[in-house]
């Protein structure tokens, strides 16, 4: 088994964002900042995420902000901080309420704050879907001569995902997950990107010798996350995937300072 790490790539970039950091705070007095709101029922394992994020912000001098709402009071979270501008970037932290109205939550977000990129305005791209191409790009993983198949269409991985890599006329199959002959074009791909978050959607019958596996779903059971891959995937050597812990996950961090990096020197320089 080969792996496709996210871990180095996103040290490499985060020594370059603390210069562009410190360059803001020096030259301009710009201190950039994140809002992150969650849910007040968000679970220990969500804070535990949220807090890896406002220390990876410490490591680079980007102030984070905070704030826990729920289904009646994000809007008016969300208003107070599109109107402050020193706030540069907020998201929303998922799982965040109500699904059926989500969309609703993630569109409050001004354009140009929405560093996730999980708006439909978004000036963004989405962080995660940004992050699997910087992950491929940074080992060397050409996508011009490939089929390439992305399992799942929803707003972190699978939309924007297929859609920036049909813009660049790649090859690419978005597959919904309940769709009945996926096997087929699973097999006949040598890229599967997965975001589904439905735990053995990829398994040993789906994924032939030779592919490339990005494994970006997420899902929780028994208090254990999971992703798309099943474990016997992990038993063979004749794959590339993205690991357990240290694929796409660093890299979507990496990604959203980016913006939030970004957002500030859009702000500057207006």
């Amino acid at each position: 088994m080969k792996y496709i790490y996210g871990t180095d790539l996103s040290l490499y970039v985060k020594e370059r964002q603390a210069k562009q950091v410190r360059a803001l705070r020096q030259a301009h007095h710009t201190i950039p900042k994140l809002m992150i709101v969650m849910s007040q029922n968000a679970t220990q394992a969500i804070r535990t995420y949220v807090e890896m994020k406002r220390r990876y912000a410490a490591d680079i001098l980007i102030d984070v902000e905070i704030r826990e709402a729920n289904q009646e009071t994000v809007f008016e979270v969300l208003d107070k901080a599109n109107s402050d501008e020193a706030v540069h970037g907020i998201i929303v932290q998922l799982p965040f309420g109500d699904e059926s109205k989500l969309q609703a939550v993630l569109d409050k977000i001004a354009p140009q704050k929405d560093v996730d990129g999980l708006g439909v305005r978004a000036e963004f791209m989405s962080a995660t879907a940004q992050a699997i191409d910087w992950l491929l790009a940074g080992n060397s993983i050409s996508l011009e001569d490939k089929k390439i198949a992305v399992v799942g269409r929803g707003r972190l991985v699978g939309g924007p995902l297929g859609q920036m890599w049909r813009e660049r006329g790649l090859d690419v199959t978005v597959l919904d997950k309940t769709t009945t002959n996926n096997d087929s074009t699973l097999k006949a791909s040598k890229l599967i990107v997965s975001g589904t978050g439905s735990p053995g959607i990829l398994h040993n019958a789906n994924v032939m010798p030779g592919s490339i596996v990005v494994d970006a779903g997420t899902a929780s059971e028994a208090g254990v996350i999971m992703g798309d891959a099943a474990a016997e995937l992990y038993e063979r050597s004749d794959l590339i995937m993205t690991p357990k812990k240290g694929g796409v996950g660093p890299l979507t961090v990496t990604v959203m300072f980016d913006h939030v990096i970004l957002a500030a020197q859009r702000q500057q320089a207006s």
